[in-house]
């Protein structure tokens, strides 16, 4: 049978691989978005997780609310990496300190 401790193990390797993400690759701003939102669900599989090992819907729900959080996050940032790069061509990071003004 799957217990809870299954779900911790598979969600810290999410949120240590969402965190390697960030930290390794800091030249691609869509990989960092993607690694944020490894990070997000490693979160919710943890509420979810206790929420249904406790019985009660405190974690399931405050999970939907990271998910509504997270995909406004990702069309925001989406968003805003189109207009960038519109503007400059390409959405490397090490661009984005010149914009200034």
């Amino acid at each position: 049978m799957i217990g809870v401790e299954h779900y911790v193990v598979v969600s810290s390797i999410l949120f240590v691989l969402g965190v390697l993400g960030i930290f390794l690759n800091r030249k691609n701003v869509i990989v960092l978005l993607m690694a944020i939102e490894l990070i997000l669900l490693a979160v919710n599989l943890n509420l979810v997780a206790f929420s249904a090992f406790l019985g009660d819907l405190t974690g399931q729900i405050f999970a939907m609310f990271v998910l509504t959080v997270a995909a406004g996050e990702a069309a925001v940032g989406l968003a805003i990496l189109v207009i960038y790069f519109r503007g400059r061509g390409s959405i490397a990071v090490d661009d984005v300190n010149r914009m200034k003004g």
